[in-house]
């Protein structure tokens, strides 16, 4: 890894825009650990850090809802990051804190159990700083507006319009007429749009994991909702051994 690079200009805009974010970074390797905090401070940051599961729980409780994100390693002394991740998923006053998890373990399998433990996005190493700067950009925004969306009926996605209340959906101005389980599958993909769902969690989310709902049934599914949406149903992207996400 080296160090961030970006135009004197670029840097003051991304300090005006991190001035206020609070991180806490979960690595038990010393050189990394020290490298991430120094970029990430340089960026504009606010860095809190940990080199266990236990500890970086410990601080993730006393910062509170001082705390926009954790970077998490997967591979921790003790508790490791797949656990340190549900916990704060599980917890009401931290549920909501974005996780990006950081790890050498790239495959599917591994990927796809980070996300069903509640990983905001994956990460493996090794990987460019600049690519993890525009990570965690792109996850911070998408927070932001799944909390817009919390506090709103309506979820507004470029050309698309999904009224929760009145179950709308108005693609350019026009209505799309949807089946009940196809409206839950839009408006969840929608309204954490470029996050990555695995095709239990649809199950799980929109069928209430439901026994007879399989895997394949979640892709016939979304091929009808693609079909239905017309031009914007491209937007619905498939995330290969992984699950689906709404385009960011």
């Amino acid at each position: 890894m080296t160090a961030f690079s970006s135009p004197a200009n670029q840097r003051q805009r991304s300090r005006q825009i991190n001035s206020d974010t609070h991180i806490l970074l979960v690595e038990d390797e010393q050189d990394l650990l020290e490298l991430l905090r120094y970029n990430l401070t340089r960026e504009g940051f606010s860095v809190d850090t940990a080199m266990t599961g236990e500890d970086g729980l410990k601080k993730a409780r006393e910062l509170g809802k001082q705390l926009d994100m954790v970077l998490l390693d997967l591979m921790l002394p003790g508790i490791d990051g797949l656990e340190v991740c549900r916990t704060l998923k599980g917890r009401d006053h931290t549920s909501g804190i974005p996780v990006i998890m950081l790890t050498a373990k790239g495959e599917e399998s591994d990927i796809v159990k980070g996300l069903e433990y509640g990983a905001d996005d994956y990460i493996t190493k090794p990987f460019s700083p600049r690519v993890l700067m525009a990570r965690i950009q792109a996850v911070l925004r998408r927070s932001e507006g799944e909390a817009r969306n919390e506090n709103s009926s309506v979820i507004e996605i470029g050309s698309i319009q999904i009224d929760t209340e009145r179950h709308e959906v108005l693609v350019k101005g026009e209505h799309v007429s949807l089946t009940a389980t196809e409206f839950k599958l839009l408006s969840l993909l929608a309204s954490k749009a470029g996050r990555v769902f695995t095709r239990q969690q649809i199950i799980e989310t929109i069928h209430e994991g439901y026994a007879a709902v399989t895997d394949r049934s979640v892709d016939v599914q979304v091929v009808s909702l693609r079909r239905k949406l017309g031009e914007v149903g491209r937007n619905i992207e498939t995330v290969r051994g992984v699950g689906y996400r709404f385009r960011d």
